[in-house]
């Protein structure tokens, strides 16, 4: 065995962000905006996911007009994926964000090509298992064919040997977490990965000119705050944003009048039968979510717990944020504390 770690290894739940004096008198005050390197700047830090059931054209328009970006996820032909890059850039606002998904095989630089001359902003490099030598060979040959002017993200990584590797490889931003999603098994599958903070943690002690992208177990603004308290730049969502009327999908009514839409990981069988025939490998589960109306008031509450979470440590940006977060760890008896507790209470 090459190594046996002999320290904790820290989940969103085994912390908690230490209040702080605060001379903020209103969250107006605090700014969520995020700079990711090579003219990608976010006016709030959620990216939402490159997933057939979250990212198409429609969330790519609400995110990107709430000042986040949504990345047209890759499992379609080149040209379905392109024609919806047009329909987000013509019905944005200008100045929108839109990120666009590549593989590391196959037809991906004719494919990135095609998605920033559709009008693609950014490009994500979109793998399970980034720290390899396809995404080394895939950075460089995409780098090659777009210039160095076009933002790359990449990923998925855990360890700080794997986003150093990346960026040396050429990325700009990297999504670091592997296993952690709702719907992904990854680490039940393979027995491998990271609790999801501690790879955040582990990652910022990076030197390389590179931005974090925490990618995996968000499951709420507190996680969030918690994540860019350890040194993420922006984070990555799939669930918060799942049964939307902006995800993909129809809405469907069982027969006691509750309405669904579908939820899936890309590597989940039902998700790799749709898009190639066929699965190999699964890590990842295909579930229904309760239909949960527009996307927009979810991330207005998102924006609202993050500035809120900001203004607890008396922090009017990410940067200030960042320099003055103190994180204590909690018992399990403070987990539960720390949740609404009065449901369930046995009076």
């Amino acid at each position: 065995m090459k190594n046996v770690s002999t320290y904790e290894n820290l989940s969103y739940d085994d912390v908690l962000l230490v209040p702080q004096y605060s001379d903020i008198r209103s969250r107006s005050e605090v700014s969520t905006e995020t700079d990711l390197g090579n003219g990608l700047i976010l006016r709030l830090p959620i990216i939402a996911s490159p997933m057939d059931t979250i990212s198409e054209a429609a969330m790519a328009v609400s995110l990107g007009n709430a000042g986040g970006a949504a990345i047209i996820h890759r499992y379609n032909g080149i040209e379905n994926q392109s024609r919806m890059i047009n329909i987000a850039t013509e019905v944005g606002n200008k100045g929108i964000n839109i990120g666009a998904a590549v593989g590391i095989s196959g037809d991906f630089i004719e494919r990135a090509q095609s998605l920033i001359d559709s009008g693609a902003t950014f490009l994500c490099v979109d793998v399970a298992h980034g720290h390899h030598i396809l995404m080394k060979e895939a950075i460089a040959s995409i780098r090659k064919a777009v210039g160095d002017g076009v933002h790359i993200m990449a990923g998925n990584i855990a360890t700080l040997e794997g986003i150093n590797d990346l960026a040396d490889w050429g990325a700009d931003s990297i999504r670091c977490n592997i296993g952690g999603g709702s719907i992904c098994s990854t680490r039940v599958q393979t027995g491998h990965g990271v609790p999801g903070l501690q790879t955040i943690i582990d990652c910022a002690k990076t030197d390389r000119n590179v931005t974090i992208i925490a990618d995996g177990g968000i499951r709420n603004s507190g996680d969030m705050v918690k994540a860019f308290a350890c040194g993420a730049d922006a984070v990555m969502c799939g669930s918060l944003l799942a049964g939307t009327d902006e995800t993909p999908g129809k809405v469907t009514e069982d027969a006691n009048g509750s309405r669904w839409k579908t939820y899936r990981g890309m590597a989940s069988k039902e998700a790799q039968v749709s898009w190639r025939g066929n699965y190999s490998s699964y890590e990842g589960v295909s579930a229904r979510v309760p239909y949960r109306g527009s996307v927009v008031k979810i991330i207005e509450d998102l924006e609202r717990g993050i500035r809120s979470g900001f203004s607890y440590s008396g922090a009017r940006n990410l940067t200030e944020f960042q320099s003055v977060a103190e994180i204590v760890k909690q018992t399990p008896a403070g987990m539960g504390e720390s949740r609404t507790h009065i449901i369930g209470r046995k009076w």
